[in-house]
This record gives structure tokens, C-alpha cells and sequence, in this order.
């Protein structure tokens, strides 16, 4: 049975190693390597379980029944101290109130989703070592009009302007003991490593709605220094009812199409208010397909993500913003360093502890004349 499985982990950790390897863009990094690390851990308990099974055979351990696996376990660790203290090996001596190797589990269980997939699905552009960007777009067109014989044409002329997008820092830090690393069965030094990359991304994707544009700061979406958004253009939705999601969809865009590329960014508390609105005959009017942090509503694509503010929430004021709609190719994130993540024993060898930190120089705004439609809570 033991064999058997550890033929399938090795099998799939091959496969996610294909797909890491591979060309294929729309890999999601996050999943698979939560994916590898659960495989990782069950993998060295199995092999684990199997060399305890092989020394009961071979009568390296006492296989009394009524001891529990822990304490054959412990009773194994402590004939091998024995032995290390015997031959002047050395060993450590100390614990961790943080969690100590007694009956504890070998994995750890990830927490829910804590990072939107707005992230993912923005425009990125690489701009390694800059230091500002600005990307020009349309912002009108004249029009041409009858013209007399010999009389002068008519002036038209095409407009353009620029969305300025600066260099901001992001950073992030950690400590552990070091007895974290060295005491426990589960792997807690990693999962610290990977939080700190975490926590970068958790912080970008709320500011691609809600950073405010100052100095060092991103411009987000529902920030006033999103030039490229007219205000004029802002709606607002007291509630959500059955003609909802028809206001946000026609009012986007120019005049002469109903844009088919938009996606809806909205709070995971305003999907519920769509899932229970219910048309005359007592049906639902929203069929929503759920896929975790993304779905649909009727068809129409969404992002959740807590920045928004909940039009239920009676927290939320009158002229919050709550919802935004729109290609999310219009927004783009400018990456003007790779993300850096460093682990480091030296900054406090004394004290024993290992430092984690992460940044990462990136830049953000609206690219597009009235690229999104915003959505406030009327009154």
C-alpha cells in the first residue's frame, strides 16, 4: 500500500515539475506550490512509517502494542541521544515554547486564500532597474463634417495623454527562533519564508483598488489620482436587486459598443447579494459559478477582493467606492525589480534568531481612457 503511494506522489511531483518547466502561462504557482509541499510532507512520513515498520522486523525496536507510535517514536529518539551523548557527539539540549516534537503533526494546514487574483490578471510590465513609467493612451477623436467646394477642411484632432506610473517599495519582515527550525517535526521555517512572499502579493493586489496615488504609493483604481477615469463616469448602486449587473455592464464604455472583454471586481459580501436576489417567479436572477476567488455571474466574469467595500455593510459610507468594472488589461502593474525574498542567520546570531525579508520596487495605475467603471453605495 505504502509502495503504492509513493509511486503516485512521485508521478504527480514529476508532473508539477513538467508544468513548472514547461511553457504554459496560465500556471498557477501558488496552488502547485502548496501542492508540492502537502506531497513533500506526506512523502517523508510514509518512508518515515516504513523504516519504523522495518526496524520492528528486524527487531531494532520494541514493537509492544501498547505503546502508541509516539512513544515508540520517542522511545527510538532517546536510545539514539543515549548514543550520541555516549560517542561526545554534540547535541541540543534546549526547547521552544513556540511548539515542541511531542505529538505533534509533521505538516502544517494551510489557512484559506488570503490573496485576490486580481494580481494575476492585471497587465505586468518588466521594467527591471527603472525608475518611472508612462504609457500613453487615446483619449478622443474629432469629427469630420461637410466641407464646400474650395471652402477648408475641418479641423479634427486625435487626443492623447499619459497615465504616470512611479516606483514605490514594498517591503516585508519576519522573525523566528532558531529552535523553530531545528525542534519541530513540520516544516514551520518554510511556510514563514513563503508567508513573507505572501504578504507582498496580499498588499499589491488591495492597492491595485484602493492605493491612493501619493508619494511612493500606487495609484489605484478607485483613487482619485487615476487620471485616466472621469468621474463623471462614477455610478451608484443603493442595492443590489435583478437590474443590477445590466446598469454596470451598459454603462461601460464608449457609446457605440457594449464591451465583451470586462471583468467585475466586487466583495465576497456583494456576490452573496447577488446570489440572493430573486426575480418574480421566486428564481434566482443571478446564475453565479463559483471557482473559488473567480466565476461568473450570468456569464460575466469576476475578481473577489476584500478592498471593495460591501454595499450591505453598514460600515460602508454613502460614496464608498464598491464594485469596479472593466478589462483588467487596462490596469497595469509596472515591476521595476524582481520580488526578493531573503533569509538571513546573521542579523541577530546572538539573540538565535533567523530574520525573513521580501521587497520588491513596483509601480501601478489605469492605463486606459476610462478603462474601468466605478461603482459607489448610494444614499
Amino acid at each position: 500500500m505504502f509502495e503504492k503511494r509513493l509511486q503516485e506522489i512521485r508521478t504527480r511531483k514529476a508532473e508539477i515539475r513538467g508544468l513548472l518547466e514547461g511553457d504554459t502561462k496560465d500556471v498557477k504557482l501558488d496552488e502547485l506550490e502548496t501542492e508540492l509541499r502537502n506531497l513533500d510532507t506526506e512523502q517523508k512520513d510514509i518512508e518515515r512509517r516504513m523504516a519504523i515498520a522495518k526496524g520492528i522486523n528486524d527487531g531494532k525496536i520494541d514493537g509492544n502494542p501498547l505503546e502508541t507510535p509516539n512513544e515508540r517514536d520517542n522511545k527510538a529518539s532517546r536510545e539514539q541521544r543515549g548514543k550520541a551523548l555516549k560517542e561526545n557527539r554534540s547535541i541540543t539540549v534546549g526547547s521552544s515554547e513556540f511548539v515542541t516534537p511531542v505529538n505533534t503533526a509533521t505538516d502544517i494546514k494551510p489557512t484559506f486564500n488570503q490573496v485576490s487574483s486580481l494580481i494575476d490578471s492585471v497587465t505586468v510590465k518588466p521594467l527591471n532597474g527603472g525608475e518611472s513609467f508612462q504609457q500613453p493612451y487615446e483619449a478622443g477623436y474629432g469629427e469630420g463634417d461637410y466641407t464646400t467646394t474650395s471652402a477648408a477642411y475641418k479641423d479634427v484632432e486625435t487626443v492623447f495623454d499619459y497615465a504616470d506610473i512611479k516606483k514605490t517599495k514594498i517591503t516585508a519582515y519576519s522573525e523566528e527562533p532558531e529552535e523553530i527550525q531545528k525542534l519541530p517535526n513540520a516544516d514551520y521555517d518554510t511556510v514563514i519564508t513563503n508567508g513573507v512572499r505572501v504578504s507582498l502579493r496580499k498588499k499589491i493586489t488591495k492597492q491595485i483598488l484602493v492605493g491612493d496615488g501619493a508619494t511612493n504609493h500606487i495609484v489605484g483604481i478607485f483613487s482619485s489620482a487615476a487620471t485616466a477615469i472621469d468621474s463623471a463616469t462614477d455610478m451608484s448602486i443603493s442595492a443590489i436587486d435583478e437590474n443590477t449587473l445590466d446598469e454596470i455592464i451598459f454603462s461601460y464604455g464608449g457609446d457605440e459598443d457594449v464591451e465583451g472583454t470586462a471583468a467585475l471586481i466586487l466583495n465576497k459580501k456583494d456576490l452573496k447579494g447577488f446570489a440572493k436576489v430573486k426575480g418574480i417567479d421566486k428564481k434566482r436572477a443571478y446564475n453565479i459559478v463559483l471557482n473559488g476567488n473567480t466565476g461568473t455571474i450570468n456569464g460575466i466574469p469576476f475578481i473577489l477582493n476584500s478592498a471593495c467595500k460591501a454595499l450591505s455593510d453598514a460600515a460602508t459610507a454613502v460614496g464608498d467606492y464598491s464594485m469596479a468594472y472593466g478589462n483588467l488589461a487596462n490596469y497595469e502593474l509596472a515591476v521595476f525589480s524582481d520580488m526578493d525574498v531573503q533569509r538571513s542567520t546573521d542579523y541577530k546570531f546572538k539573540e538565535g534568531q533567523i530574520a525573513h525579508k521580501g521587497v520588491i520596487f513596483i509601480g501601478g495605475n489605469v492605463v486606459a481612457k476610462n478603462g474601468f467603471i466605478r461603482v459607489k453605495k448610494g444614499a
